[in-house]
């Protein structure tokens, strides 16, 4: 009885050493597993269908330039069906659409084992509703700050007792969440850089815009490189009060430039990139493919009813958009690639 306790008390001890030994060679393996460096995170939000090929969404012009044929990896914790593709320094993640998925999305990339993020510029790019009054479909924005739209108080104007009043109420108890202000040496070099790119229109959006503003020469301006304030919000708003909200919130949270352009998850990828320690190597570059008013009869109802025949924004036959999306996408990609560019040679670094 007692040899066999004493056998079995060294089978127990052989099994308990070589899983020890085991363990501690496996982390020797991953500690010596050299990480793959990445220069430059493009993060879009959506495509449109395919990849490559076909009617270009937000990644598409980017993956062609710099990913085609490039590896590809899940992330655990990522939106579904994204991938990762990296190639030559160059990586790009699609996240989805709207702050949760940006959020989640970007801190799974960022958090990834198997990459080295330690010196990667973060580019959020993508297209973007643009500030009526001040700029174009087409026009291409460098942003300086990203704000939360939906951090304060939002009030419904059938409740205002002065119904001419914003109807966005500002809390400070928001204020360290509710905006991202980007690194000013930074986007001021990125602006120096990409603000002679030429960026086009269309025919038809140039007639749209004309029709929409009739007699106001900023509508019938071409398309040019800008900088701006970003107002980030999960609610796509339209709309008279919410762009004099942006611009509240904008002046309200002393933000760099006046609010230019309205999207959904440049706040929350700046949070995140924040929390990494990488914000000072934070970049947004957003297009604008609408206008935040509506315009040409154009109503709620009209735009959003799930029975209405609006369109995509993407659709020829979109009353927000006219034709401008596909130009769009190309505007962004001038302006972004001469940025990647800039970072691959050690211009910006």
């Amino acid at each position: 009885m007692i040899k066999n306790i004493r056998l079995l008390s060294a089978v127990m001890f052989f099994l308990i050493m070589a899983s020890a030994s085991a363990a501690g060679a496996q982390e020797t393996a991953t500690e010596e597993t050299e990480k793959i460096p990445v220069k430059v995170l493009i993060l879009p939000k959506f495509e449109v269908d395919e990849m490559s090929g076909d009617f270009p969404g937000e990644a598409q012009y980017y993956y062609d330039e710099y990913l085609e044929g490039s590896d590809s990896y899940d992330i655990p914790g990522g939106t579904d069906g994204s991938r990762l593709y990296v190639k030559d320094g160059v990586a790009l993640y699609v996240l989805g659409m709207g702050k949760v998925n940006a959020a989640l999305s970007t801190m799974a990339v960022l958090s990834d084992e198997r990459f080295d993020f330690s010196d990667a510029y973060i580019l959020s790019t993508g297209c973007a509703g643009s500030a009526a009054g001040s700029s174009v479909m087409g026009d291409v924005f460098i942003v300086t700050s990203a704000i939360d739209y939906d951090l304060g108080h939002h009030a419904d104007t059938r409740e205002m007792e002065d119904k001419t009043d914003a109807t966005w109420f500002h809390d400070p108890e928001y204020d360290e969440m509710a905006v991202v202000k980007l690194d000013t040496d930074l986007t001021e070099q990125v602006y120096k850089l990409v603000s002679d790119v030429p960026v086009e229109t269309t025919e038809r959006t140039r007639n749209f815009m004309s029709a929409a503003f009739p007699g106001e020469e900023w509508a019938e301006r071409d398309p040019k490189v800008l900088k701006g304030t970003s107002v980030t919000g999960d609610n796509y708003w339209k709309g008279e009060y919410d762009h004099e909200n942006a611009v509240l919130m904008a002046e309200t949270y002393d933000c760099p430039d006046p609010y230019a352009v309205t999207e959904m998850e440049d706040a929350a990828i700046g949070k995140a990139v924040e929390r990494m320690g990488l914000l000072d190597h934070y970049i947004i570059i957003r297009d604008s493919v609408n206008m935040d008013v509506f315009m040409l009869g154009a109503t709620p109802e009209s735009l959003w009813d799930p029975d209405s025949e609006a369109g995509s924004l993407a659709s020829e036959d979109n009353v927000e958009a006219a034709d401008i999306f596909e130009t769009a996408m190309e505007n962004n990609y001038k302006v972004g690639s001469r940025v990647i560019d800039a970072i691959l040679s050690g211009e910006i670094s």
